[in-house]
């Protein structure tokens, strides 16, 4: 394939609104660069980008796709993501392979909830964006009301660089208001008369917008009240570039209305690599910027890393300097490890095309790697910088896996681990207390998909269940007691006697194990049976079979015999006498609890901070945060594993929450009595 430079490369990401037709624009872009001869459709299931079994089946995108393409002599490389908040990590990895982020929404729904989370999720970072109002051409689609929506909801001020002509099923195409020209159904004409008016006042904006980016340029626009072509043209590269302008575009793309034009404004307005050529970078500990270059310093960044049946593992590759070539060994910073780059392709879908190398600015795909995977920085031998480490969302979704087929309980924790290396926001732990394998990820859509791929790639049949929640016992009071544990009928006889103090310790504290004995009354030689019989109890339990912790034991008398005594023996005498000590200690269960921080729109406020107490939480405090409200509360695990799906329902889907754990705290008599009697039942 025909090798660009820097200058000729342009990087484009469509985000945003599940349903708004991102996937669709794609394909109208394809067609038009003649990379495919017949438009599919997601309903259809025969798209380039959506090509997955599960993606067919759903009609909806479920992971990134990349395709590229040449268009008036320029590369574009152009990723589709899914709008879905349960696939937000595929968003965020193809905002670190591009420089411009195209947000897309509906006309006829322009602020709903999946656009609303790629906004909140995708804004803040250092990428240039645009905005594309979509399905134009649909009953009820209006332009400047879908602007006005977007405003009145968020902080953007979008600039429209193309007016609609028309709207709903006369919408017939678009004006480029910096050129001033108009195309309708991809042909140059006149601007419609009646739309003068509104063109001018699109052209006020962009130019102000403009002034506004440059001392100089503000100085001769308050002189002359305007600007030259030349100026206006190079300040909203200027701006877009430096993401103070955030222009706005309108396409039908199921009729293929404005996506041509769209297409020419990426040419034309959005940065390259070459205009954006400091990357940032880590070195030591600092963050710092290398200076991109084809002859520069060899970085690539693999943003997206999956498993495919045929050719194994591909990792998909931003190369941001230098240039990768074949039979290549390199350095990756964040696994500690070399790798050997193989064979190296361009992709369009699941079609790919062989590459003899892929240069700075550009995208390609690695096959067959051994050791890079997603968010790995790919460097020159000796070298120690990475790509700065990305912020993902927590968990807050989880479920218990296991295999429901015996034969298949040893092949399931390595399939599983393949599957989370292609999701870096699924985390995989296995809880030894309540002897689970659990999964946590973004959502009931995101879980599914590894049950889905867990039978269709490697044949496992698992269940998913809600987690066993893991509980600690402890004491609140104290205790001073005694056992002796006498065995003399039917074989040899056993003998020990132990005295405990046994104490509660503060929360955290662990365990602690004191040894008072004076005088020989029970021998050195036993007492690390006592503490091995101590830490064996306090694996298991005494009331309601999970962990003990934050208590002191101190063994201070005792008694042993000559003949009958055995390490044996003491560990029975202390589990006994330990056991004897939770009956008059006060013993409670302690739950997980974590921090939580919800953030919804003001309105729903009431609502969740009702539903919070109902759950046994505690509200901490609440801040504003542009047009939205953060609930700070604390929540026990036990609430927090179905939390996820009252708050959607709660919100409307326009609620979120992170989360961390936070501490151990009693729970409730009521609640610890059924769980004490669930566990005395099994």
């Amino acid at each position: 394939m025909k090798k660009y430079d820097m200058k000729h490369i342009r990087n484009v990401a469509l985000v945003g609104a599940t349903g708004s037709g991102k996937t669709t624009i794609a394909e109208h872009m394809l067609f038009n660069a003649k990379q495919i001869t017949r438009v599919g459709t997601v309903d259809e299931g025969n798209t380039v980008m959506d090509y997955n079994a599960e993606e067919i089946q759903k009609k909806m995108s479920m992971a990134l796709g990349l395709a590229q393409f040449e268009w008036n002599h320029k590369k574009i490389n152009l990723i589709d993501t899914p709008g879905s908040s349960d696939f937000a990590n595929e968003q965020i990895a193809a905002s670190t392979a591009v420089e411009t982020l195209l947000f897309v929404s509906s006309a006829i729904s322009p602020f709903d909830v999946t656009f609303e989370q790629s906004i909140e999720l995708l804004f803040e970072k250092n990428n240039s964006k645009a905005l594309i109002i979509n399905r134009m051409d649909n009953e009820g689609a209006d332009f400047f009301k879908s602007l006005e929506i977007i405003k009145e909801n968020s902080d953007l001020n979008p600039v429209p660089m193309f007016l609609p002509i028309g709207a709903e099923n006369k919408f017939e195409g678009v004006i480029d208001v910096v050129k001033g020209k108009a195309y309708i159904k991809g042909n140059v004409a006149e601007i419609p008369a009646d739309m003068q008016d509104a063109v001018e006042e699109a052209k006020m904006a962009i130019t102000e917008a403009v002034a506004e980016t440059d001392d100089a340029l503000l100085e001769k626009y308050f002189e002359d009240g305007e600007l030259s072509h030349e100026e206006l043209l190079a300040g909203v590269k200027k701006g877009i570039k430096d993401g103070i302008i955030l222009p706005v575009f309108a396409t039908s793309a199921s009729e293929n209305i404005g996506i041509v034009e769209l297409m020419n404004a990426i040419n034309d307005y959005f940065p390259s690599p070459d205009d954006k050529n400091e990357v940032p970078i880590e070195e030591k500990g600092e963050i710092k910027t290398l200076k991109a270059s084809p002859d520069g310093k060899i970085f690539g960044y693999v943003f997206k890393s999956f498993t495919d049946p045929n050719l194994g593992d591909i990792a998909y590759v931003r190369v941001f300097s230098g240039t990768l070539k074949s039979g290549m060994e390199v350095y990756i910073p964040e696994k500690d490890g070399k790798d050997r780059i193989g064979s190296m392709y361009f992709f369009r879908g699941k079609h790919r095309f062989d590459a003899d190398e892929i240069a700075a600015g550009d995208i390609g795909g690695l096959v067959k790697v051994k050791v890079m995977r997603s968010y790995n920085s790919i460097v020159a031998i000796g070298e120690q910088f990475r790509y700065p480490k990305i912020e993902l969302p927590t968990p807050v979704y989880w479920q218990a896996v296991k295999a429901l087929n015996q034969s298949d309980e040893d092949k399931i924790g390595s399939a599983l681990s393949k599957l989370l290396e292609e999701d870096p926001t699924m985390k995989l732990e296995m809880n030894i207390e309540t002897s689970e394998n659990v999964i946590s990820g973004l959502g009931e859509l995101q879980i599914g998909l590894v049950q889905k791929r867990l039978k269709s790639r490697y044949k496992i049949d698992a269940e998913f269940t809600t987690p066993t929640v893991p509980y600690k016992e402890t004491i609140q009071g104290f205790a001073d007691v005694s056992y002796k544990h006498k065995k003399q009928t039917g074989g040899k006889g056993q003998y020990a006697e132990v005295y405990f103090k046994v104490s509660a310790l503060p929360r955290g504290a662990g365990f602690e194990f004191v040894n008072s004995i004076v005088g020989g009354t029970i021998p050195s030689k036993y007492i690390p049976a006592i503490e091995k019989g101590l830490q064996e109890i306090l694996k298991k339990g005494i009331v309601s079979g999970n962990p003990i912790v934050d208590i002191k034991v101190e063994v201070y008398f005792g008694s042993y015999h000559d003949v009958y005594s055995s390490e044996m023996a003491f560990k029975i005498a202390t589990w006994q006498c330990l056991k004897k000590a939770f009956e008059v200690a006060k013993p409670i269960l302690l739950e997980p609890v974590h921090k939580v921080q919800i953030i919804i729109p003001s309105e729903y406020m009431g609502d969740v901070m009702g539903d919070i107490s109902t759950r046994r939480g505690k509200i901490i405090g609440m801040e504003q945060k542009g047009k939205k409200q953060i609930l700070n509360a604390q929540l026990p695990l036990a609430e927090l594993f179905g939390y996820f799906p009252a708050l959607k329902s709660l919100t409307q889907g326009r609620g979120r929450f992170i989360q961390e754990f936070s501490h151990f705290e009693k729970v409730p008599e009521d609640i610890a009595k059924k769980v004490i009697e669930k566990a005395n039942e099994n």
